[in-house]
């Protein structure tokens, strides 16, 4: 038997339809922009976001970084969340492949507010000493809030504040459709005040291998050329996205089965004893533990789950995070309850 792998919903593994999808995708070479499949899927996704252009790179981290790229300059800075994953997880892409500063903000939940976004932007005509404020960039849902999400009246304040400063405003939206099924709204209203948006289709959406980069033709036709220098052209990439094609189709609504399942297990998690879960923050995919109270910390707790078949992964000394996928069904949520108190209980 397969382990029930809550680590990630990276994890996820293509349904048999999803691989037909592939195998029967009509192929062509996309660095010459020939590929009728990956030329479908950027038109179906600009449209899904209400964006005129996108574009398919290999993996989230490069969309980020082309649309830093493609948005700033060598010397430029840039507005994160602390704990985003532009910052904490790209190996300092930023930096080294765009040339600027990154100036980071401690938010809640992972969530910024424009009065923090206000006081972050460097003020103009500072007689050379500082770089100059370009970009704002927001992740929706936010993984190290553990899911946490942003509305649109907290969006479009930030919006204004970007716009009013001279400012563009780019979404790390690796899981923004989860954002848009967990709040009920078109994934193109939360798009809209951006100027770029990135989404990942090997997360929730359970594909392989890929992500798309949205915005206005002017900016894909400028991160097209920072796409090929960082290696992402890809030739016969149809195969990849026709995946993604079936994905947008068909495993967008069923988000809302993850974040059920993700309740179920934060809300029983909770009552356990020594353990302790924000609910707050458990809005979409995932769960953050601490199980301090046990007595055992991370790595112990998640070695005793391992022994079950179960995975997670340990987020710090006493924290840990499940994540719901398209493998995890409701069986799979209760084995992982059934061995999280037996392992809780042992502390």
């Amino acid at each position: 038997m397969r382990p029930i792998d809550m680590r990630s919903d990276t994890v996820t593994r293509p349904t048999s339809a999803m691989r037909e999808a592939m195998f029967s995708a009509e192929l062509g070479d996309d660095v010459f922009g020939d590929d009728p499949t990956v030329n479908r899927l950027q038109e179906v996704a600009a449209e899904r976001l209400g964006k005129e252009a996108a574009l398919f790179v290999p993996s989230g981290t490069m969309a980020n970084q082309v649309a830093i790229r493609t948005h700033t300059e060598p010397g430029d800075e840039i507005v994160v969340e602390a704990g985003s994953h532009i910052f904490l997880y790209e190996g300092g892409g930023a930096s080294a492949l765009s040339g600027v500063s990154v100036r980071t903000v401690p938010g809640a939940r992972g969530l910024l507010s424009a009065d923090q976004v206000a006081e972050a932007v460097r003020p103009p005509g500072g007689l050379s000493h500082y770089p100059v404020s370009k970009l704002v960039c927001l992740e929706n849902t936010a993984n190290r809030g553990g899911g946490s999400l942003y509305r649109p009246d907290r969006v479009d304040a930030i919006a204004r504040v970007a716009r009013d400063r001279g400012l563009r405003l780019h979404l790390d939206g690796a899981r923004m459709f989860n954002a848009a099924v967990a709040l009920g709204l078109p994934a193109s209203t939360l798009a809209e005040p951006f100027d770029s948006i990135s989404f990942c289709l090997s997360k929730g959406l359970g594909c392989p291998v890929g992500s798309l980069l949205v915005g206005t033709k002017a900016f894909v036709a400028r991160a097209h050329r920072f796409r090929k220098m960082l290696g992402g052209g890809m030739r016969q990439a149809g195969v990849l996205a026709g995946a993604g094609l079936y994905a947008l189709e068909h495993h967008v609504d069923r988000l809302a089965l993850d974040h059920a399942r993700a309740r179920r297990l934060g809300e029983a998690m909770a009552a356990v004893p020594g353990c302790s879960v924000d609910l707050a923050s458990v809005e979409s995919n995932m769960v953050y533990v601490d199980v301090a109270g046990t007595g055992l910390d991370a790595d112990a707790f998640a070695a005793g789950l391992l022994e079950s078949g179960i995975w997670t992964h340990a987020t710090g000394p006493t924290s840990l995070r499940f994540v719901t996928h398209l493998q995890v069904d409701d069986a799979a949520v209760e084995a992982t309850l059934a061995a999280f108190v037996a392992v809780a209980a042992r502390g």
